[in-house]
């Protein structure tokens, strides 16, 4: 019988959240704030380079980055149009 991994996705989802809310907590902590939207534009433009420098784009670390930037920017759209 051939190798299955019934539910996989679930593990993938699994090891997304625990990457993304580990960077949510080193970035909290770096910057002394309770949420990544408190960030400046300033301290986001440096989590944008951190990442572009130093993590790869086969990174799991990269899962994180996107998400964390995506939430970022989906909040501060919302606020930029009201």
């Amino acid at each position: 019988m051939a190798f299955e991994w019934h539910r996989m996705h679930k593990w993938e989802e699994n090891i997304e959240r625990d990457v993304t809310e580990a960077l949510e907590e080193q970035l909290m902590e770096h910057y002394g704030v309770d949420d990544v939207l408190e960030l400046t534009g300033e301290q986001m433009d440096e989590v944008r380079a951190f990442r572009e420098e130093y993590v790869s784009e086969y990174s799991p670390m990269n899962w994180g980055f996107g998400n964390v930037i995506m939430r970022y920017e989906d909040e501060n759209y919302e606020e930029d149009e009201e």
